[in-house]
């Protein structure tokens, strides 16, 4: 079943700043930083449980960098690296039993 929740969020009009976005329960749904107005370095997104759903890098509002995914169990489903919003190089795609389901390879991003 899919939850609709209300978002709240905070600090996005400062230029530079930490970034907090909430269920409407008050749970924690993403934290970051902002530079720039954009989201920008280390991000983490939880489930509504509060259970890590994903932790990455942006780079002016891109993802960017290595990206980790969760289940709502708290097992990995899949990792890699993104290059300016886009997937990068070697991702591997796991089972929720911890068991590697897939492997895909980009080769192709655009740099800005």
């Amino acid at each position: 079943m899919i939850k609709t929740v209300m978002v709240k969020k905070i600090n996005i009009h400062q230029k530079n700043s930490l970034g907090k976005n909430y269920y409407s329960s008050g749970q924690l749904l993403h934290k970051g930083n902002y530079h720039n107005r954009k989201q920008h370095g280390l991000w983490e997104s939880y489930y509504y449980n509060g259970q890590l759903l994903s932790k990455g890098h942006y780079r002016n509002g891109k993802r960017h960098g290595y990206w980790e995914c969760y289940y709502g169990s708290g097992q990995l489903s899949r990792k890699g690296n993104f290059c300016y919003g886009q997937k990068q190089g070697l991702w591997k795609y796991y089972h929720e039993d911890g068991e590697l389901e897939k492997q895909e390879f980009y080769c192709e991003a655009t740099h800005e």
